[in-house]
């Protein structure tokens, strides 16, 4: 999302919630306002949330088949695809694990009494986590269509993994299959970019029906929400990432936050991974010395399914959204969400508006009201922003990391300048 509609996203939360609460306080016994403008509101906002969901099954699927198929060079990499490969999932792992933790420990949301706010136009009808034996058992869809149709994303997800692993085995007869899902990707994207253009009309309709029954206490949520959200995708970027390159390569982590400078800065402004890439292959090759056969292979396959800062963000958004509407995850389904996370995160798109989208597929699976995906949508772009530099510096750390296991990078950066911007 680009400044222009960031604002524009701002503008429709502070709108809506201003109507709606004069709707509950001031014009409550006039039906133009409390009768036909907030019908009008809770059609409005279905028909938003129903368009965010239209785009999670062939975003998942068609973005997953794509990330198998650029898999194809860790065969041509061999050690060296293994351990990136490995890294970022362990990296993805111990994000997801991280802030799981911090939810819980700080259970962010609770206290909104958001239940009664739930409208019968997007409440979605309340499902159970499944056990993790379950899941697993599950995860193998005896009828596709029936998983595409249910939206079963465990299911869907397998499919795509074992859709990218055909077309890779078909070798060059597969070249016409890449180039569709290529395609077929692109338009994903712009469909996502075209739905979030909306994203500030949905959001005020969304909150009008919200703040007919807001109080203080939700505000606040929200607000600590957010900064908890922020504080710890920062403490990843200023502090984990520093110091995992430093104990690994030698490089100090001022040297390090001073090679990523620029990288920062860029994904702040941009919000996505994919459109940092160059950025990101500059910062490797040029200030930390990374050869360009390690960073050509590392960053685009990170750019897929390094995902850490969106795995943080979704598990914080779920977590506020469950407590915030009187539905507490359980800690007995803390290690099955924790794993539908770091499935949903690989399969998260690298653009602006990416992470929203996993959060509604999350929702969904959890049974918790859309509503709730409205709150976490109008406060996306601050979140965005640091979850995008989370990614991007974490895909920095891991392919420095495995440069100097391969014996790829010239020296490390102690406290020498790095080379100019």
């Amino acid at each position: 999302m680009d400044k222009s509609l960031s604002t524009k996203i701002f503008v429709g939360l502070f709108a809506g919630l201003i109507i709606g609460t004069a709707i509950q306080y001031v014009f409550n016994d006039i039906a133009l306002f409390d009768t036909y403008l907030l019908g009008a509101a809770e059609g409005a906002g279905g028909m938003f949330v129903s368009l965010i969901k239209l785009l999670v099954v062939p975003l998942v699927f068609v973005s997953i088949v794509c990330g198998i198929v650029e898999l194809k060079d860790v065969k041509a990499f061999g050690r060296l695809g293994g351990k990136t490969f490995a890294l970022y999932i362990i990296n993805t792992i111990i994000a997801i694990s991280a802030a799981l933790a911090v939810g819980m420990i700080f259970q962010p949301g609770k206290g909104a009494n958001l239940a009664g706010s739930v409208s019968e136009t997007v409440k979605l009808t309340t499902t159970e986590t499944p056990n993790i034996f379950d899941l697993v058992v599950n995860i193998v869809p005896s009828n596709p269509v029936q998983a595409f149709a249910n939206g079963d994303m465990l299911q869907i997800i397998f499919m795509a993994i074992l859709t990218g692993l055909a077309i890779q085995a078909l070798d060059s007869r597969g070249g016409p299959a890449i180039r569709t899902f290529k395609v077929a990707n692109e338009i994903m994207m712009k469909l996502v970019g075209l739905v979030m253009s909306l994203a500030p009309y949905g959001v005020f309709a969304l909150m009008i029906q919200l703040g007919a029954t807001l109080d203080s206490n939700t505000l606040l949520s929200v607000a600590g929400y957010v900064a908890l959200v922020v504080s710890m995708l920062v403490f990843w970027i200023f502090f984990f990432y520093p110091m995992a390159v430093s104990l690994a390569t030698g490089t100090s982590p001022k040297a390090f936050l001073r090679a990523t400078r620029e990288q920062i800065l860029f994904s702040l402004s941009t919000a996505s991974s994919n459109a940092t890439i160059p950025v990101t292959m500059r910062t490797l090759t040029e200030k930390l010395n990374v050869s360009k056969s390690v960073a050509g292979f590392g960053v685009p396959l990170g750019a897929t399914m390094n995902m850490s800062g969106v795995s943080i963000y979704i598990a914080l958004a779920t977590i506020f959204v469950a407590n915030a509407f009187g539905q507490p995850i359980n800690s007995s389904d803390i290690v099955t969400l924790g794993l539908t996370i770091l499935l949903l995160s690989v399969g998260a798109g690298g653009v602006p508006g990416g992470g929203i989208v996993m959060v509604g597929v999350l929702l969904n699976q959890l049974g918790l009201p859309a509503e709730g995906l409205a709150i976490v949508a109008a406060v996306d772009r601050i979140n965005d922003m640091f979850c995008t530099s989370s990614n991007v510096v974490g895909d920095t750390a891991v392919n420095t990391i495995v440069a100097k296991a391969e014996g790829a990078i010239e020296e490390p950066v102690v406290n020498a300048e790095v080379n100019p911007a």
